[in-house]
């Protein structure tokens, strides 16, 4: 995956970048995991990234991935704000508003429970890899991490904004691995992972 291996590239000297001017603002550290609580939609070529190093990694780790997706996906199917057996997110109209309040509690599958580590971190979806420095959001404003910035004035908070022009290669990455494979749509990790 040529183009994701750009995307990645380009994202993580972003993040970098935000993370040297936040210095002392940044809580993430290894082990901190509350932004791993709680489902949120990961692209086709986010679910293709995470199946490859599941498949290319340690095979006991890559046991207990795939038993904790398959659990979670079992408490995810019922109430699934879209196709459960697809696992594709949102395919009919009331179903964006549905995921409002889907699964604020569950936890990444990726997510070791006894270390609060990502077990898959370098191939982490593009969601992962922004949750925490200043990101534009949709209203126009900076989505942050709250235990990031505690006490900053919003001046500190815009300076130390990442450059989000990554999104656009993220998108395009995104259309050139639908049209490659054929697969689309949004899913959470606990489906991209659990094997149908």
């Amino acid at each position: 995956m040529p183009a994701d291996a750009a995307l990645i590239q380009i994202t993580d000297a972003a993040l970098a970048e935000s993370y040297a001017r936040a210095g002392h603002w940044m809580a993430c550290k290894p082990g901190c995991h509350p932004c791993c609580i709680g489902v949120f939609p990961i692209t086709s070529l986010d679910a293709a990234r995470l199946r490859e190093a599941l498949a290319t990694g340690n095979p006991e780790t890559a046991t207990r991935i795939r038993e904790r997706s398959a659990e979670s996906r079992a408490r995810l199917s019922r109430d699934f704000p879209g196709d459960a057996r697809t696992g594709e997110l949102f395919t009919a109209p009331h179903h964006e508003a549905a995921f409002e309040d889907f699964a604020n509690d569950e936890p990444c599958p990726v997510l070791d429970p006894v270390t609060g580590t990502c077990d898959l971190y370098a191939a982490r979806p593009i969601a992962c890899r922004t949750f925490g420095p200043p990101m534009p959001n949709a209203e126009g404003g900076l989505a942050v991490c709250e235990l990031c910035f505690v006490g900053a004035p919003a001046s500190e908070v815009a300076r130390c904004a990442v450059d989000a022009h990554f999104l656009d290669i993220e998108a395009e990455a995104v259309t050139q691995h639908e049209a490659l494979t054929g697969a689309r749509g949004l899913t959470l990790i606990a489906f991209a992972l659990s094997g149908g």
